[in-house]
């Protein structure tokens, strides 16, 4: 099934060389977003403690950052991108989602994976287990925060998580839905086809309609209806200068909804005029919209 294309905005939550060690979000939120975010679908925000080159450089911290930016962009559709599950308890994690679905307007998205960055993990003093345990830990915090949104008193007794009469009222109404991060084509991508609203793919275009095939199959072993599955794919591209630089992104990005894409995160990096996200607005968003 061939949806009309849905567009996502990546705001960098850390600070670089390039922008002074200012968070780059910071800056976007009064001289980037306030013209960008009519045009796109969706928020996206980083989830991580502290810089990938440099340690010291800055980096927002996921929830609050998100939290602050649902407060001050009032329409666009809220997801992180994506929260390791190592790094909040579960019931904490579903509570703090119930509460910004319900503060946000029902415009919050789960955004959650099983987290990559071993020496972040270390630094914290989570414990960062194997592969298979981590994805093991992530659908049983999916099953914890879906009880805890829909039930007044949810149990639930897991391998590594456990609740007991854990009430998480205001249930949130509608529950968010939940985006997995995954590109594991044994482990992972098999639970997002399980239990997973939406999937947010690797962008490499090598091994995606494999990918994607799995997801599907998986959906469907699960009983579920695959085309319910809503495909997103993060993307690091330039802005257009041009008119020329616009049709190729179309083509790319056209090319990628025939193969079975819904939704594109794009990353811009950091943009110091809002000139060519008009244009990639009015060139791009409008003409796959078309």
């Amino acid at each position: 099934m061939t949806r009309t294309p849905r567009f996502g905005w990546l705001s960098p939550a850390i600070g670089n060389r390039w922008s002074g060690r200012r968070p780059i979000v910071v800056d976007q939120d009064t001289a980037i977003l306030p013209t960008a975010l009519p045009h796109f679908d969706s928020l996206w925000l980083a989830d991580h403690f502290y810089g990938m080159d440099t340690p010291t450089d800055p980096f927002m911290e996921a929830w609050t950052t998100l939290t602050w930016l649902a407060a001050r962009h009032e329409r666009v559709e809220l997801c992180h991108h994506v929260l390791g599950v190592g790094y909040r308890h579960p019931p904490l994690l579903a509570k703090m989602a119930a509460t910004l679905q319900h503060l946000s307007g029902g415009r919050f998205v789960l955004g959650i994976g099983a987290g990559w960055r071993a020496e972040e993990y270390a630094a914290y003093g989570y414990d960062f287990p194997r592969p298979s345990v981590r994805f093991a830990q992530l659908e049983e915090a999916v099953t914890i925060c879906r009880r805890m949104w829909t039930e007044d008193s949810p149990s639930f007794a897991g391998r590594y998580w456990r609740i007991d009469g854990a009430a998480a009222p205001p249930l949130p109404d509608p529950p968010p839905r939940v985006c997995i991060g995954a590109a594991g084509e044994k482990i992972g991508l098999p639970l997002v086809g399980r239990i997973a609203d939406a999937w947010n793919a690797p962008p490499g275009e090598e091994g995606w309609g494999r990918r994607l095939d799995i997801v599907r199959r998986a959906a469907e072993d699960a009983g579920r209806d695959p085309d319910g599955i809503e495909v997103s794919v993060t993307l690091e591209r330039a802005l257009p200068e041009s008119d020329e630089d616009s049709a190729r992104l179309v083509e790319e990005l056209a090319a990628r909804v025939a193969a079975g894409a819904d939704h594109f995160v794009m990353d811009f990096g950091n943009p110091s005029s809002t000139e060519p996200v008009l244009r990639f607005a009015e060139q791009v968003i409008a003409t796959l919209r078309a």
